[in-house]
């Protein structure tokens, strides 16, 4: 054995029995992801009007209804490769995202300008909401993105991973088959925006390390900018 992924009739990629993230893995549920951009919109919801553009329901209704569509679409495990449903979920990370720039980018106007007179609790609360979002949505994107989204990740049809976990450095701590699930990448997403820095993940390719570090300005950014107006306000 050369050590190099075999390739099955066809030019499809077979699972290498010798490489934790080449081997093929069970399907992961969606009802995780379903959760997440449940609570994700419903956290939008729950932030002041003034902090959306038009309708406040609009963003997270689109969200919702996008969500309906893939659970209908592949309802069980996530084994299916589908061009269309790799759009939608990447649509549905797309439309979270924008939702919380509106939101955080309206935040930040009133954190300078501070023409609404906003209490220090009221911007407190908002700037913590806007964070949480932020950190779902950004376990979205690591989840949607590494290794082609969790589809491929099933089938090991990518080469190289785009984060190491610490289970592909030491097969002998888990099974065979582990592969990383929604709850890894939610790990991952809170560890990197509460202390800047990923726990005992690596990131590997350009991608990765590019949104792990925007990832970790926007959090210092919202953090620093609604601590400094509330202690202001408070004083």
């Amino acid at each position: 054995m050369n050590g190099r992924t075999a390739t099955a009739p066809g030019g499809s990629r077979t699972a290498h029995p010798a490489v934790p993230w080449r081997r093929g893995a069970p399907g992961e549920s969606r009802w995780p992801t379903v959760i997440a951009v449940v609570a994700a919109s419903g956290l939008q919801m729950a932030l002041p009007g003034w902090l959306s553009l038009g309708p406040h329901w609009l963003l997270p209704a689109l969200e919702l209804g996008l969500l309906c569509a893939l659970v209908a679409s592949s309802p069980g495990r996530l084994e299916r490769r589908s061009a269309a449903l790799r759009a939608g979920g990447l649509a549905l990370a797309g439309l979270l995202s924008l939702a919380n720039a509106i939101s955080a980018a309206l935040l930040v106007n009133e954190l300078v300008h501070g023409s609404r007179k906003e209490s220090a609790a009221s911007l407190l609360l908002a700037g913590g909401i806007i964070w949480a979002v932020n950190v779902l949505i950004f376990a979205l994107w690591y989840w949607e993105l590494d290794r082609g989204g969790p589809a491929d990740r099933r089938h090991a049809v990518r080469q190289y991973p785009d984060f190491l976990f610490p289970q592909m450095q030491q097969p002998d701590v888990a099974p065979p088959s582990w592969t990383p699930f929604l709850a890894d990448y939610l790990h991952l997403s809170f560890t990197n925006a509460i202390s800047f820095a990923a726990s005992d993940v690596i990131p590997l390719t350009r991608w990765a390390k590019m949104m792990m570090m925007l990832q970790s300005a926007v959090s210092v950014a919202a953090i620093a900018l609604v601590v400094a107006r509330a202690v202001s306000i408070f004083h």
